[in-house]
């Protein structure tokens, strides 16, 4: 792990207007995270944890504070920065795994690319990887109603690997799965980790959290703890 952590958070803080109120969802947070963490980010509704992840994932900027990204000042980048910033170095998996219907789920792990103008070719081999990459390499031509809850979010994850990111940021995404398939999208991550890959989880669950090596608790938009743990491992089902 190099000196310099991945993701490194300076006295961070949101505040949103609404109607004639400020809303304070962040209240000064410094936080630092480094290669290969695997970060379990939990709170009740309203804890500050989105918020912290839109600023982590470049979705929204701090009111106040530095955000370090790779080095990078990201608070200080363009709009088109900060959109390649999340193409080549974020990967985003979500709780309701965002999938089109009517493609294919290699089709669905080339979208990220097809943004980003590769072409036809690199394309496919990149996201044929992915897909192999998380087990799937025999459902590449499936489109996800043909697919199970756990296969549709690691197509999910796949589309989050495809562009070689640093960073995977996941919002609960395991609310939709049960805890066998659960436990085998946890045991994706940490393989994820093994390979230099920081994860950042959202979830409620604290049974979730015990995958992470690190768990931060939100409360009214500060960290009310950040503790670091021996990781339960997760068995993927052969």
């Amino acid at each position: 792990m190099g000196a310099e952590p991945l993701i490194r958070l300076e006295d961070v803080a949101k505040t949103y207007r609404m109607g004639d109120v400020d809303v304070q969802a962040l209240k000064t947070v410094s936080l630092t995270i480094g290669a290969g963490d695997f970060v379990a980010v939990m709170g009740a509704s309203g804890s500050g944890k989105s918020t912290l992840m839109n600023i982590l994932g470049c979705l929204d900027r701090p009111s106040r504070g530095r955000y370090l990204l790779d080095g990078r000042e990201v608070s200080r980048l363009s709009r088109d920065q900060l959109a390649q910033v999340r193409n080549h170095t974020l990967g985003f998996v979500f709780q309701s795994f965002n999938l089109l219907s009517r493609t294919s789920a290699l089709e669905n792990v080339e979208l990220p690319l097809l943004y980003a103008g590769a072409s036809t070719a690199e394309r496919v081999k990149r996201a044929k990887a992915a897909l192999a990459r998380v087990g799937l390499a025999d459902r590449m031509k499936h489109h996800p109603s043909q697919l199970s809850g756990g296969q549709q979010q690691r197509v999910a994850i796949a589309r989050a690997l495809v562009g070689d990111p640093r960073l995977i940021l996941a919002d609960e995404p395991t609310g939709n799965l049960d805890s066998k398939t659960s436990i085998e999208v946890m045991a994706l991550f940490q393989e994820l980790g093994q390979t230099g890959i920081t994860v950042v989880l959202v979830t409620h669950e604290p049974d979730i959290a015990q995958y992470a090596s690190r768990v931060i608790v939100m409360k009214d938009g500060v960290m009310l703890s950040d503790a670091r743990q021996p990781p339960l491992v997760a068995q993927a089902a052969s």
